[in-house]
């Protein structure tokens, strides 16, 4: 650390001189929270890090519910005891693991997230928001808030899904088991959330898998449903939703770009998670979507917000990756409300579903 060189005139003031004497304002002492605090913040990718580390070793599925040494842990996972503590350590220091008086770990609500045998398991996701890919992009991040666009075409010569898909190899399966994971427990919620009285069929835009369909359509067995998406991606639709599957006689899937068309006609619409490319490819979809539609049809879209949302650290760093690798965006609540009016959609109540997700429910404009 450089500092500037005293001043000639105020190193020679005599002992007791206002110069010398005088402490610094009380109002100017750094805040020491606030300092360990900062100081937390710019060390941020070394607990992303250990989380990675540990998912990557599957240590919570190694860890049963009987407190285990480091030394017992690094047998079962094959790494070094010394080096397995101070991950430990430091993941305890977040709430992920504990440390017992013996010097022995043990679970925390945190640490169970990263098992596969839990329920909203937390595991893939925390694989993939810290790909390989993740750790070129950050230090890009000055260049995106610059000038408003994604970086991966000039770190990768290709768009984000063309390198995905082409050349991601395991990172591609990561984000299908992440997305896969992510969207189970959105369908458990959305199936508690959504009200399909007087809903006779239900087209779920942009659906992936069709989790969420399926969800709806098993909690309402007199509804059918269309799945819109990519074709490659309605090729792997839950198995429910395909030939044979418990379903299938209720879904017809339909492969295609949705801000190209939407060749389907519903009592409901659900738009999920989507709607956070630029805002062209956005006003695109919702444009088709009303142009599909019958007048007073239903369009429930359903989206991360950066504004009156608990989960505001995380649904803004997720903003921020999306400015990083697809040049896109999450929403406010005003931003969103206004593309779907200027879309021909009346707007109505807007009600979170979980923490992390909002409701907006509107429809055709007649």
């Amino acid at each position: 650390m450089t500092t500037a060189p005293p001043n000639p005139t105020t190193s020679r003031a005599p002992a007791g001189s206002a110069a010398q004497a005088a402490p610094p304002a009380a109002g100017n002492a750094p805040d020491p929270h606030a300092s360990m605090r900062l100081r937390e913040i710019v060390f941020g990718a070394a607990p992303a890090a250990a989380v990675r580390t540990a998912a990557g070793l599957q240590l919570a599925d190694a860890l049963g519910e009987t407190p285990a040494t480091a030394e017992e842990l690094a047998s079962a996972t094959g790494t070094q005891p010394r080096a397995l503590r101070r991950l430990l350590l430091a993941l305890a220091s977040h709430g992920v693991f504990a440390e017992t008086e013996d010097g022995r770990f043990v679970h925390t609500d945190m640490s169970r997230l990263l098992r596969e045998d839990t329920a909203g398991s937390l595991r893939h996701i925390a694989l993939w928001c810290t790909e390989p890919w993740t750790w070129q992009a950050w230090p890009r991040l000055g260049d995106a808030v610059r000038t408003g666009e994604g970086v991966f075409p000039d770190l990768y010569g290709k768009s984000f899904f063309e390198y995905l898909h082409s050349e991601g190899g395991e990172s591609a399966r990561v984000f299908d088991r992440a997305m896969s994971a992510s969207s189970r427990q959105a369908a458990r919620d959305m199936a508690d959330y959504v009200d399909l009285t007087g809903i006779r069929s239900v087209a779920d835009i942009g659906g992936g898998q069709g989790l969420v369909l399926a969800a709806l359509l098993e909690a309402n067995p007199t509804v059918s449903g269309t799945l819109l998406d990519l074709p490659s991606v309605v090729a792997g639709a839950d198995p429910r939703l395909r030939d044979g599957g418990a379903l299938a006689d209720r879904v017809t899937l339909v492969p295609g770009d949705c801000r190209d068309a939407i060749p389907v006609r519903a009592d409901l619409y659900v738009i999920k998670n989507i709607l956070e490319w630029d805002d062209a490819s956005t006003r695109a979809t919702l444009a088709n979507v009303v142009a599909a539609a019958e007048p007073g049809a239903r369009v429930l879209v359903i989206e991360n917000l950066v504004d009156d949302s608990p989960s505001m650290k995380f649904t803004t760093a997720m903003d921020l990756l999306l400015l990083l690798n697809v040049g896109g965006a999450k929403h406010t609540m005003r931003s969103l409300s206004t593309l779907m009016t200027e879309a021909g959609l009346t707007v109505g109540e807007i009600r979170p579903v979980n923490p992390y997700l909002h409701a907006f429910e509107s429809v055709v404009a007649k």
